[in-house]
């Protein structure tokens, strides 16, 4: 009954988890997927030409998901190695290894290559943007940046 228990309460775990994370969402990082709020708002364009284009890795994201699938199967194997008390250690000694371990797959998973573009406005400000790597882009582009409200800057094309 414990044990049934113990499962049930993982399984509960990590569907509430997919849940409530599923609905997060990221700042966009690139130049051709938008928000769903940036939808019907007005934005500032600016025209600038590209001075310099480097390639970057955009770190990945760790919403908590993997860690929970991690440690939800590490406590599940856990579990089933020994008897008595030792049961309860491998259970816990589980679940936080699969903890760390789930949650260094969802950051190596989600990591994507990026552009940092240097743009010169044509005000002669110099900015620079860091975005995914979903457009290319060349030194002396002729280019839209495009800040949002909210802070946010993207450059297309």
């Amino acid at each position: 009954m414990k044990r049934s228990l113990s499962l049930l309460f993982v399984s509960a775990f990590i569907a509430g988890s997919s849940t409530l994370l599923s609905g997060c969402a990221g700042s966009p990082t690139s130049a051709n997927t938008v928000s769903r709020t940036e939808t019907g708002r007005a934005h500032r364009v600016e025209n600038g030409e590209i001075v310099l284009v480097r390639e970057v890795t955009i770190e990945g994201e760790s919403r908590g998901l993997g860690a929970a699938a991690g440690g939800a199967m590490g406590f599940v194997l856990g579990r089933s190695v020994g008897g008595g008390s030792g049961t309860d250690i491998a259970a816990t000694a589980g679940a936080i290894a699969g903890a760390g371990a789930g949650s260094a797959i969802e950051r190596n998973a989600t990591m994507v290559p990026g552009l940092e573009l240097t743009v010169e406005l044509e005000s002669g400000e110099m900015i620079v943007v860091i975005q995914a790597a979903d457009e290319t882009f060349d030194e002396g582009d002729s280019v839209r940046v495009i800040r949002r409200s909210d802070g946010g800057v993207r450059v297309v094309q």
